[in-house]
């Protein structure tokens, strides 16, 4: 009997800043880091699931797997999800390169924003993220464990719709 060969990552991603009018953003913090990484608070992140997959297609659907929220071409909300045509690349922390092929180790990940009503709900998937926040943008930059998250949240005020 075959097995399947293993399914790696594809090391192209999408960073999505989640925010309200008022410049709050959402952050989730990350379930599967072990308890020395507690306060592992981030944006909404994910992977392409396959080279076809678009960025935005690819936002889209992290964003509902992650909180719940549907930003989907066909929801009222899909005019707020916007394309910062930036991209970061950098390494990836040796804890997650297991996921990815042999000698991968960099990974390009493409920038967006979603503006979204205050108070709209959040739900999140535990098997990734198990608690969300609120904060005042600088605040959220702040929380944040990544650098490259931490300076998208900074930008917000020049990327917002």
């Amino acid at each position: 009997m075959k097995t399947a060969p293993p399914t790696f990552k594809i090391p192209e991603s999408v960073l999505v800043v989640i925010h309200t009018a008022a410049l709050d953003v959402l952050l989730i913090r990350r379930a599967d880091t072990g308890p020395e990484s507690v306060e592992f608070w981030q944006s909404v992140t994910g992977s392409k699931d396959s080279q076809a997959e678009t960025f935005r297609d690819t936002a889209s659907r992290e964003i509902r797997e992650e909180t719940g929220i549907d930003c989907g071409r066909s929801s009222p909300l899909a005019a707020n999800l916007y394309d910062w045509q930036l991209e970061n690349t950098y390494d990836i922390y040796p804890r997650w390169r297991h996921r990815y092929a042999a000698g991968v180790t960099r990974n390009t990940e493409h920038l967006f924003g979603l503006e979204v009503p205050r108070g709209i709900p959040v739900t999140l998937n535990p098997h990734e993220h198990n608690d969300f926040v609120w904060l005042p943008y600088r605040d959220a930059a702040e929380r944040c464990f990544s650098p490259s998250n931490a300076e998208a949240i900074l930008m917000l005020p020049r990327f917002r719709c």
